[in-house]
């Protein structure tokens, strides 16, 4: 017997309690909406507990892969998960919790050059030590990694604006 036969698995149409789609692609489209809100809300609980939201994580993730380098407000932007964010905001935040250093960038007086601080690397390290990141702990590896295939795959085709 499969794993994910031996765990309680809820199926899309239970969860939404819709049992008919119009073909298998709109009921994938649903189920990546569907299971997208739920991880970012099992994310917002967790990152929460360390006195961030998501969004500030990737930020710091970001920088500290830049580390020991700087790096501008709108490079941050264009590199991160949720692109909609109000960057300025955003840096704001994490400069108040001193977990950032933002500098006026001697290029471009209209624009930051941002650095992570010791405190941001430390509280990246404090979240990495906590098991959670592997939210999806219900898929084995070799089915991660063949999720994130199909991802990558459903990504590459190029749809008509709508």
């Amino acid at each position: 017997m499969q794993l994910w036969r031996k765990i309680s698995m809820k199926r899309i149409e239970e969860e939404i309690q819709q049992q008919k789609f119009t073909s298998i692609h709109q009921k994938v489209v649903v189920n990546l909406i569907y299971t997208s809100n739920w991880l970012q809300t099992k994310q917002h609980g967790f990152f929460k507990s360390f006195g961030i939201t998501g969004q500030q994580f990737n930020i710091l993730r970001i920088l500290k892969g830049q580390f020991p380098k700087s790096i501008s407000g709108t490079e941050i932007k264009s590199r991160m998960l949720d692109r909609n964010s109000d960057i300025s905001r955003l840096l704001d935040r994490l400069a108040a919790k001193k977990l950032i250093t933002k500098k006026t960038c001697p290029n471009d007086k209209r624009a930051s050059d941002v650095l992570i601080t010791a405190a941001g690397l430390t509280l990246l390290q404090e979240v990495d030590k906590t098991p959670k990141q592997d939210l999806v702990l219900s898929l084995s590896e070799e089915e991660a990694k063949n999720l994130n295939d199909l991802l990558d795959k459903a990504r590459s085709k190029e749809c008509p604006a709508g």
